[in-house]
């Protein structure tokens, strides 16, 4: 499995990023997306993970401004940020697991994208 993620950048506090997480390889594999973050010495957090048969989580500090989702067609899963904040600055891995968990423990890990949220 294959995992590309896309769409970081810099905004402003406020502001809206849409990431994108194009899957390819053994998709059928694939019982569980999520997206993680890891901010500049911190652990690397759960941020929201999507089941294969769509049941949805995410953290407690992203609930009401973070929207996973996906197109089953593009094997693509997108984490749409709304009201970002400063403190949601951080590289965002796109995770996939064989499992089908709300605790994913990643099996294959995208590249990561930078995520910059100026105030």
């Amino acid at each position: 499995v294959q995992l590309v993620e896309s769409g970081g950048g810099l905004v402003q506090a406020g502001g809206s990023l849409r990431l994108s997480c194009a899957a390819s390889g053994s998709i059928a594999s694939i019982n569980t997306m999520a997206w993680y973050r890891q901010a500049p010495g911190k652990q690397r957090e759960l941020v929201a993970v999507i089941t294969r048969p769509g049941t949805i989580d995410y953290a407690d500090s992203v609930k009401g401004r973070f929207t996973i989702s996906r197109d089953n067609a593009k094997n693509t899963v997108y984490l749409q940020m709304n009201s970002l904040k400063p403190e949601d600055t951080a590289v965002y891995y796109c995770a996939s697991d064989t499992w089908t968990t709300l605790r994913p423990l990643g099996d294959y890990w995208g590249q990561g994208t930078q995520v910059i949220v100026s105030s």
